[in-house]
């Protein structure tokens, strides 16, 4: 089945025109590899409203399937994606973003400094992914693969076949 995705980009820099958006580009095209149909992109401050207003355009009004944040996930005062996240959505889904911390150990200690965050809102699945097109290439093709089975099982009207 063919999955309708959203980028959003989240950069105080990146809005303002002041710095060149390389990851959101970057993992429209990872998704489209991958066979996603990639129906909205977005770049938006690191303003917590804002994100949300974004995320929650995205699984109510757009009905996307797949929402990809980048950006905001670190350490810095203005890095609220996370907390933005998790104000939307209804239901957790915590091993993802372990998955991707655990592969990014793999390449680097700093992996573990990721605040990224995921969880379902209504037939929605959104992932916090990092700013950089490194690091966010690297942790998507950390999961993307079980992400379509879990949208799979997202969008289905029981149980999804968890066999095969």
């Amino acid at each position: 089945m063919t999955y309708t995705a959203a980028v959003i980009t989240i950069s105080d820099k990146g809005s303002q025109g002041l710095r060149e958006d390389t990851s959101g580009p970057n993992l429209v095209r990872i998704l489209k590899e991958k066979g996603y149909e990639v129906t909205y992109t977005s770049i938006i401050p690191d303003d917590f409203v804002k994100i949300k207003e974004e995320l929650i355009k995205c699984a109510d009004e757009l009905k996307v399937s797949l929402v990809l944040t980048t950006g905001g996930t670190g350490f810095s005062p203005r890095d609220i994606t996370p907390e933005a996240t998790m104000a939307v959505v209804e239901r957790p889904t915590p091993g993802i973003p372990e998955a991707m911390r655990a592969e990014s150990m793999k390449i680097t200690p700093k992996g573990c400094l990721s605040r990224s965050q995921a969880g379902i809102r209504g037939r929605t699945l959104i992932i916090n992914l990092p700013g950089s097109k490194k690091a966010s290439e690297e942790n998507i093709l950390a999961v993307i693969d079980p992400v379509g089975h879990g949208l799979d099982m997202l969008n289905s009207e029981g149980s999804a076949d968890c066999a095969k």
